[in-house]
């Protein structure tokens, strides 16, 4: 049996040291059409480590569970309960208050673990999202900024409105503003297949929207392409802020 020591984003869910087994890895190739071959080519491994992991004759590193996760979750397969597999189903989300802002930090990273990529954020000022659940938002920066470093294909970028010198995360965030003549969007952040929109009005306060679409998110990150070209570098360096 494959333990895995790694969060598991899967379906608005996140699990820590799930099991998978060999035999649902096999099960995730059969729902894609491929062979050992085509997986061991997509993850960067040998036909021959394939094998080994779905039959169970060796206990697959962390670093190469990472891998496979990553292409089965870039192509819509998820690992569920009870040994299962599928692919990955499009849902709508609620999340409310310090709660929900403790689940969202949770699948963020979740999901930068797995599968790297861009994480966008527009709108969003970080001061009054980092006292929400300061909490959990110091433990997500401690988490990150390694995860960051260590798979260097983690790329977050953060637009705030001009003005905005509250950077909480200049170790591994990129800031650009928005102008002032712009107006403000409504707040949105995007990573993997997923988009949330905040809202900060409500009681409890934020509200969340998660979305979570291929399509949706597709177009959303095209759009906040869009408005980070049109960015404006900040004006001066600033020394990130830390809560202790």
């Amino acid at each position: 049996m494959v333990k895995k020591n790694l969060f598991i984003f899967n379906h608005g869910s996140c699990y820590e040291n799930k099991m998978i087994t060999g035999r649902q890895i096999r099960a995730a190739r059969g729902l894609l059409g491929w062979d050992a071959t085509d997986l061991a080519a997509k993850a960067g491994l040998t036909r021959e480590t394939v094998s080994k992991i779905e039959t169970d004759t060796v206990q697959a590193r962390e670093d190469t569970l990472t891998r496979i996760l990553h292409v089965f979750n870039e192509n819509g397969v998820e690992f569920t309960d009870n040994s299962g597999v599928r692919f990955r189903p499009e849902d709508v989300e609620v999340l409310n208050g310090k709660e929900g802002v403790e689940k969202f930090w949770d699948r963020v990273f979740a999901s930068a673990q797995i599968s790297g990529g861009v994480i966008r954020q527009n709108g969003i000022p970080e001061g009054p999202l980092d006292e929400c659940a300061p909490d959990a938002a110091a433990m997500h920066r401690e988490r990150m900024a390694p995860l960051v470093q260590k798979r260097k294909d983690i790329f977050m970028r953060v637009i705030l409105q001009e003005g905005d010198y509250n950077f909480l995360c200049t170790d591994y965030v990129d800031y650009r503003w928005s102008s002032r003549e712009a107006p403000p969007p409504v707040p949105y952040y995007i990573f993997g297949d997923s988009v949330a929109i905040f809202a900060f009005e409500s009681d409890p306060s934020p509200k969340i929207i998660l979305i979570t679409s291929r399509i949706v998110a597709s177009a959303y990150s095209k759009q906040f392409d869009r408005a980070w070209d049109l960015a404006k570098i900040p004006l001066k360096p600033t020394i990130a802020v830390r809560r202790g």
